[in-house]
């Protein structure tokens, strides 16, 4: 049997995937779910397939079903109550902070909130011991989130006040996020994406353009050209749920390394054995929250923070532009 984790930043919390063990061959799904997903009871997993928590080839199974071994199944896990949300002493790299505001640059692999699963090591957990003050506010001040595999800044609340202001600004899209990507394929100009995201219609683990989504903006220009790939300024307007991923497939230029919304890795001719190493061991979704804007929620001032690119993206980076000027 093999079993891995991947979380996903959302209210649903944390996304397992896991392999129906060849020995389980003939047996009801029902039965064979807790030895898959130790150490999650029979009756509750049963009462997460009813609720369509648990997905096979991006359908909601019958609990009768005999598996035929080999079977990839997803089990997606609500989160625990933010009561039981832990203080962490965990390293954080703070790049501003105040008695209402703190700016967190994210390194990828962080984990936003605690979902089942992975109740301790999340950037909540550290918020709650390095500013106690959040514990009396909801999710821990968190106003927005970054998925656990995308790195760069966002801004948590330490007041009430500081809270609903942020929220506010988030909804007035007075607060600038910008974002630098890299995508699969070469894009000839910038754009705008204004096309609405929601659950997948036949796989909730996903997000997808839909007509049943929420509105969803995102605007984006080429930052960088290369051979096969393009590094993407982005900035969004909305802030949807994997809205740039989302956005960026729906073109058919998915980001480089992402595991949902991605491909195979695109290999231009001629390729250099450095690149095709680079490309393959890339294993995240090339995606970094570069710079941030707002107005003070409190004193009005404006502020703007900048992350420099990680080293992982910066390495990508570097192999990509070797690889254009040697071909040239």
């Amino acid at each position: 049997m093999t079993v891995m984790a991947a979380t996903k930043e959302e209210d649903e919390g944390e996304v397992i995937t896991a392999i129906v063990p060849d020995s389980a061959v003939g047996e009801r799904l029902d039965k064979v779910l807790p030895r898959v997903f130790a150490p999650y009871s029979r009756s509750q997993l049963q009462a997460w397939l009813k609720e369509g928590r648990i997905t096979l080839a991006g359908e909601v199974p019958l609990a009768r079903l005999a598996v035929a071994g080999g079977e990839v199944l997803c089990l997606q896990v609500p989160p625990p109550p933010q009561a039981r949300w832990l203080p962490e002493a965990m390293a954080l790299l703070v790049v501003y902070e105040d008695e209402n505001i703190a700016v967190i640059d994210k390194p990828a692999g962080l984990v936003v909130h605690p979902g089942a699963g992975n109740t301790t090591g999340t950037l909540a957990n550290a918020l709650l011991h390095r500013y106690p003050v959040t514990q009396a506010l909801p999710r821990a001040g968190i106003v927005h989130r970054l998925d656990k595999d995308t790195s760069g800044l966002l801004v948590v609340a330490l007041t009430e006040l500081a809270r609903a202001e942020l929220i506010r600004g988030l909804e007035a899209r007075t607060i600038r996020r910008e974002y630098l990507a890299v995508t699969n394929g070469c894009l000839v100009a910038g754009g705008t994406v204004d096309a609405p995201v929601g659950r997948h219609p036949r796989n909730r683990l996903k997000m997808a353009v839909t007509q049943k989504g929420r509105p969803a903006l995102t605007e984006y220009r080429v930052h960088q050209r290369f051979r096969s790939h393009t590094m993407l300024s982005l900035r969004l307007q909305t802030g949807r749920t994997h809205q740039i991923r989302v956005h960026m497939a729906h073109l058919g230029f998915p980001l480089v390394g992402d595991p949902i919304y991605g491909a195979r890795p695109q290999l231009p001719p001629r390729s250099s054995a450095h690149l095709v190493a680079t490309l393959q061991a890339f294993r995240r979704q090339a995606l970094h929250a570069a710079a941030l804007a707002l107005a003070h929620p409190i004193t009005g001032e404006s502020l703007r923070w900048e992350s420099p690119l990680p080293p992982d993206l910066v390495t990508l980076v570097d192999a990509l532009a070797s690889d254009t000027k040697h071909n040239s």
